[in-house]
Order: C-alpha cells, then structure tokens, then sequence
C-alpha cells in the first residue's frame, strides 16, 4: 500500500516537473523580441538600415505602390522603440513608422520611400560589436548624375584620376582596436586629407568611394574606379591581429594569381570586353579566330596594371618609411578583393595595426593621420612625375620641361650642343650665371 502512495506521488512530482518544464520551454520559445536600436546609413545611391535586437528577428515583408512603402511584420516583438529620435539623412527613406500588426504579439514596420527602390531584406547574427539585426538595403538604380564624382573628359591634357577607397564603413567597422577605435572611421580621416592633398595639385583629380560612414562592397568599389577611368586605386586600411605585438605599415598589391583569374572572368564576359578596351574592342569581333587579340590585349593591360602597381607602391612605401615604422619593407601582393582590376593600377594601404595599442593611439592622432596621408600622396606624386600617364597634363609639363643630370666629363657647351639649344638658354633656364656645372647638378633643358 505504502509502495503504491509512493509511486503515486513521484508521478505527481514528475508531472508536475514535465509541465513546469514545458511552461519554461514554451515561455522561451515565445520570449518578447527587443528593438533596441535603429540605424541608418545613407550614401549617394544607397541606404542601409539597420534594426538593433535583443534575438534573432522571425519577420516577413511586402511593398505596397501609390505611395511606396516597404512593409516589414516581426513576429513576437514589442513596440516600445521610438523612431521619431533616429537621425535620417537619406533621401531614400521619408518617413518609419507603426501600423496594425497582424496579432497583439507582433509589430508592423511602414519605410515610406520616394520612390520604387531595389529591396534587400535579411537578418544577421551578432557578430562584435554588434547583437541580432534586421537589415534592410534600399538602392535607387536610377540616381541623380553626381557633379563631384564625375571624371574629366578625357584629353590631350586631361587629369590623372586617382580613385581614394576608404576601407569599411557603416555596418561594417572594420578591425576595433582595444581602445574601442573602429577602423573604419581612421580610413575615412585619411582618405579625405589624402584628397584635400590631390585638390591642392594642379593636373591631378580624386575621387572618393565614399564620402561618409556608409557601406560599399568590396567588389564594387573597384567598378566605381573603372567607371571614373581611374589611373591609379588607392585603398586605405589599418591592419589587426589577435595579438597586441604586431605593428608597422605595409602596402599590398593584386596576386598574379587572382589577376590571372580575374582576367579569365572577363575573357569569358565580351559584354566587358570594352570597359577594358575603350575603343579597340570595338573592331575586335568576338569569333574564334580573333578572340586570340582580345587576349593580347587585355595581357597587355594587366602586365602593364601590375608593373604600375609595384613600382608605385615601392615609391609609397618609401615615404611612409618617413613618418611610421614598417611591417612589411616590400609590396606585399595578395588576392584581395579590393583590387581585382587586372586593368587598373591598384594599391592597398595597411596604415598600421589598430590591434597594436601604441599604433591605435597614433592613428587616432590628426597630426599622424595627416602625416600618412602626405606620405602616400608624396609617394604617388613622385611616381606619376616621373612617369605620367600618356594623354595627361603631366605628360606634356615633363615633355616641355627635360633634365639631365651632368655626369663626368660633360660641360655646358656640350650638354648645348647634345640637345640643340644656346648655351646662354641653358643659362637662363636654370638661373645660372656661370658657365661651371658640377657633377650630379640637375639642368633644365628649354624647348627648342
């Protein structure tokens, strides 16, 4: 009798357990959802936004017409977050707001747009320093031509286009350093006083990938200094490591490898033949026979990129020697995906690691940013002197303006009569009132 009393109150308990554990169970399953933020990252063409929440978001989403709306239902989410305290400078997103939701459980979202804008809607898991997020991207595929990004045509004196690519940006912050430094925001810094530089030389124009903290892919951001015909890719980072200890800069350029396979991709694309041919790919007909051409060419675009690429970054690297210690002493080539225009001279700045404490608080420093950013113009500036690019402004000034450097055994009469001018030209162009050269002396020899 006592074994049966038993046996019916540990099945009690056990049922009392099981149902308290179901009750726990099914209250975890049912947790209230959070929004805890609400981000917005607007950029020419794009916006992103970005919901901040306490867990992974269960949501669905539709777009109504007369006037444009995304409409976004999230599931078992309270709607305590206020909208109206969320600073919005897109032109892509009016208003947001509250509507009916589908249950008392639930939330609906309204994005009033514009316009008809291309959709991206996906969640993210947390990733630091970020938890769970909803993001939402909104791209007009028809925007306002841009004024300020729009290349030179080009000419017998046209600008060296030098495309400045600040690496990261909005969503994404890059590398943080111990001190809480996102790599994104030195990126940004460097990359304008790098441009407020160029803005100062005459013959020479930049332009910017991004202008604020804004999301780009890495793989457009190389379209984008295709579409400005650009001379020279210059992308700006800061490096990190799991570990304090490393530091130094480095300058890093496109891996044979990936500039081979890139070069495939576009072999295999003749709709981009002539984005790399400018006007050749227009005689070039896409049969078999003449296909061999193509590639001919587009070798001959890429070897020239490459060899661009590591001559340059060797003249980079030398400046920056001049205000910051080195990681890496040589052009580091690797397959990254900033730079994969097998026909686009292009260059990656490591400006230290922001992992390294002492190299955070340095690239937090204005004056040292400024220093990096003089360093990498002085470095492209030096490069482009002394070889520019044919059809440039730089091109004819160094035409117009020859040197030579006197060697053993050379007078001014002679260096006169090599190049066909009057000893007294020679004279005058170079402010001289002798007619003693010293070995190793630079002369400027006049046009004739």
């Amino acid at each position: 009798m006592q074994s049966h009393r038993f046996l019916a109150k540990l099945v009690q308990r056990v049922t009392a357990l099981v149902l308290l554990a179901s009750l726990l169970l099914s209250a975890g399953l049912h947790a209230q959802n959070n929004i805890d933020g609400l981000r917005i990252w607007p950029s020419p063409a794009n916006t992103r936004l970005v919901f901040d929440l306490a867990q992974a978001p269960d949501f669905s989403y539709f777009t109504l017409s007369n006037p444009e709306r995304l409409v976004i239902d999230i599931a078992n989410t309270n709607d305590n977050f206020n909208f109206s305290q969320v600073e919005n400078q897109s032109s892509l997103v009016k208003k947001i707001r509250y509507s009916t939701a589908k249950d008392k459980k639930s939330i609906r979202v309204v994005i009033e747009l514009p316009k008809k804008l291309e959709l991206t809607v996906f969640s993210l898991p947390p990733t630091t320093p970020y938890n769970d997020r909803l993001v939402i991207d909104l791209t007009d595929d028809k925007p306002q031509p841009s004024i300020i990004l729009d290349a030179k045509t080009a000419s017998s004196e046209r600008d060296i286009i030098v495309v400045i690519d600040a690496g990261h940006g909005g969503e994404d912050p890059g590398s943080v350093g111990s001190a809480g430094s996102y790599e994104k925001h030195v990126t940004l810094s460097i990359a304008k006083h790098l441009e407020d530089l160029i803005k100062r030389e005459v013959g020479i124009q930049a332009v910017m990938t991004r202008t604020g903290d804004y999301y780009i892919s890495p793989n457009k951001r190389p379209e984008i200094a295709r579409k400005h015909k650009a001379d020279l890719l210059v992308s700006i980072h800061a490096d990190a490591f799991v570990t304090p200890q490393p530091s130094g800069a480095s300058v890093w350029v496109l891996s044979m490898s990936r500039a081979n396979s890139e070069l495939g991709r576009w072999m295999e694309n003749t709709e981009k033949h002539s984005e790399l041919l400018g006007g050749a790919a227009e005689i070039i007909q896409d049969t078999a026979s003449e296909l061999y051409l193509t590639q001919a060419l587009l070798d001959m675009s890429m070897d020239h990129s490459l060899t661009t690429s590591y001559d340059l970054s060797r003249d980079v690297i030398t400046q920056l020697r001049a205000v910051t210690k080195m990681h890496k002493t040589a052009p580091q080539a690797a397959s990254l995906a900033v730079l994969t225009s097998p026909d686009i001279a292009s260059i990656l700045v490591e400006t230290g690691f922001i992992s390294n404490p002492g190299e955070e608080k340095n690239l937090n420093n204005q004056v040292h940013r400024q220093r990096l950013a003089q360093s990498i113009f002085d470095g492209l500036k030096k490069y482009f002197k002394r070889l520019p690019p044919d059809g440039s402004l730089w091109a004819r000034l160094k035409k117009e303006h020859r040197t030579h450097q006197v060697r053993s055994g050379e007078s001014l009469s002679l260096l006169a009569q090599r190049y066909n001018v009057d000893v007294g030209q020679l004279k005058k162009a170079n402010n001289m009132n002798t007619d003693v050269v010293r070995i190793g002396q630079i002369l400027t020899i006049p046009q004739t």
